[in-house]
């Protein structure tokens, strides 16, 4: 039996949080969809480590990880990575993709901009197909414009049920 005071112990959300969490990921995402309806060449906008980031910016928006300099920083500097080990390595998948997400995490250690969905970012540039791979450096744009329309949801939802919530720290 866990006591309520560990740290292992499953924290107890208040209703305003969940409602704030879930009008945030349905915002956040369905802006992200809106754009790809709307220019249709934003194809991209929506990837599956996006939702891992909701599930931090809009369900956990105190955590460090969850912060917008870890956001964009690791998002943005996983998909750089991603792309130039597609474009640099030997074409040997298991190497390529066991190397970006390697790297992403040791950069993201490095430049104090860790969050975790990046590494889902990292292997997306990496094993994305011509689609992606065609982008080149279009896709790190589309993954920043993704990450904007994301923290822009944040600060406005997690705000707007917690005055000054939402982020904790900037750098």
């Amino acid at each position: 039996m866990t006591d309520r005071h560990s740290p292992h112990a499953e924290r107890k959300f208040a209703a305003k949080e969940i409602i704030a969490a879930w009008l945030g990921a349905f915002f956040g995402i369905a802006a992200l969809a809106w754009v790809v309806t709307n220019m249709p060449e934003a194809k991209l906008l929506v990837i599956g480590s996006f939702g891992a980031s909701a599930v931090l910016i809009y369900g956990s928006p105190k955590a460090p990880f969850a912060q917008p300099r870890n956001l964009i920083g690791g998002h943005v500097l996983s998909a750089l990575v991603g792309m130039l080990t597609w474009y640099y390595l030997p074409d040997v998948l298991i190497l390529q993709e066991a190397f970006a997400v390697a790297t992403a995490i040791a950069l993201m250690q490095l430049t104090r901009t860790m969050h975790p969905p990046g590494g889902a970012t990292a292997l997306i540039a990496v094993i994305g197909g011509t689609e992606i791979h065609s982008m080149g450096i279009g896709f790190i744009w589309i993954v920043f414009i993704g990450v904007i329309i994301l923290l822009a949801v944040a600060l406005l939802m997690n705000n707007a049920f917690s005055r000054g919530s939402y982020p904790t720290r900037w750098s």
